[in-house]
């Protein structure tokens, strides 16, 4: 096999798809242990990834802002080909990421086979196989014109040190030590992948009058969502903190990773979770696992409800195509309870 000194490995897209990378980063390191490999991620995400062990360096792309462009990706392009490396690997499948690899030049350039201007962009490409693998096992993938030996790594989110104690500070200015601490997270860029407020809402109350501290998250723009939620749980108190807004990712992701268990909607914060081995219970509305970005491992459960019209989409879409968004709804609050119970450790009814 041969051996690379610099790679570089692209995923511009949301925070999930870059997490679900982890173990690719991984393999890639087993197999040159001395390369120097470079990570781009879509921007506002580089902090997330500082701490791994197996990069030299994060860098972010601008895809809503000053690299939007085709000609911009281009000219991105020509700058990393001046950089050294000599391998590339793409796992995002846009127009503009054929655009940015092309114009590399790096000499061995792997992404997917589709869309079919891909063949124009690399120099070796495999199928992604959407129907008939999960997203990681895809991604593995494209090691396949490097060795056919690479074991599979388990995803972990290494964060920095600097960050690991901001997670300490927050616990003692919260007063949690000694607590049974159950995160929420009930937002999603997708609203018919959001569980019912009110749901969410019973969950908090039967946490908070069992006395489980509960923390509420919200990123921007889901502090109304979030502060309706507490509300309708009875409002801010011992038990019950609202911390959305207050917190950048890197945060986010220190404080979940202390989490005795979390419950959240199919969303990026989800995969902070489980990536920190969290005990996770997960709600699948739209979604369903054949679309491969399930949440991993033992620790990890997914509820969800079996109808018919599931998935209507990858992602889900705005609002529900059937009307009804039964796919939420007949998840029940107590079936959810039942789940964060046994991971919280506590007596079962």
């Amino acid at each position: 096999m041969k051996e690379y000194r610099k790679i570089g490995v692209w995923q511009t897209a949301f925070i999930g798809d870059a997490v679900l990378t982890l173990p690719l980063l991984s393999a890639l390191k087993q197999l040159h242990p001395r390369a120097e490999i470079h990570l781009w991620v879509r921007q506002g995400l580089a902090g997330l990834f500082s701490g791994q062990p197996e990069l030299a360096a994060v860098h972010e792309f601008d895809k809503r802002g000053q690299d939007k462009s085709l000609p911009a990706a281009h000219r991105l392009g020509r700058v990393i080909s001046k950089q050294g490396f000599d391998l590339w690997i793409s796992a995002h499948r846009s127009l503009r990421s054929a655009v940015v690899s092309r114009a590399t030049e790096i000499p061995t350039r792997i992404g997917y086979s589709t869309p079919w201007f891909n063949r124009f962009a690399y120099t070796a490409t495999v199928d992604r196989r959407f129907d008939d693998l999960e997203e990681i096992e895809r991604l593995h993938q494209l090691l396949g014109p490097l060795t056919e030996d690479a074991s599979i790594p388990e995803a972990r989110l290494r964060l920095p040190k600097q960050t690991l104690e901001f997670a300490d500070a927050f616990w003692d200015e919260h007063g949690l030590r000694g607590d049974r601490v159950l995160g929420v997270h009930p937002g999603s860029t997708w609203p018919t992948k959001c569980w019912l407020p009110d749901y969410f809402a019973e969950v908090i109350r039967n946490a908070a009058n069992e006395g489980v501290t509960v923390l509420v998250f919200g990123g921007p723009g889901e502090e109304k969502l979030a502060g309706e939620i507490v509300e309708k749980a009875g409002g801010s108190g011992r038990y019950v903190h609202n911390q959305a807004g207050k917190l950048d990712l890197l945060q986010l992701a220190a404080v979940m990773g202390r989490l005795d268990a979390c419950l959240t909607n199919d969303s990026g914060p989800m995969h902070l979770a489980w990536t920190q081995d969290v005990p996770l219970v997960a709600l699948f509305g739209p979604t369903v696992r054949k679309l491969g970005f399930y949440p991993r491992g033992e620790r990890s459960t997914v509820l969800e409800s079996d109808l018919k019209c599931r998935p209507c989409g990858l992602h889900g879409p705005r609002k529900c195509p059937e009307k009804h968004h039964d796919c939420m709804k007949n998840i029940a609050p107590a079936q959810v309870w039942k789940e964060l119970r046994a991971k919280l450790d506590l007596p079962q009814d």
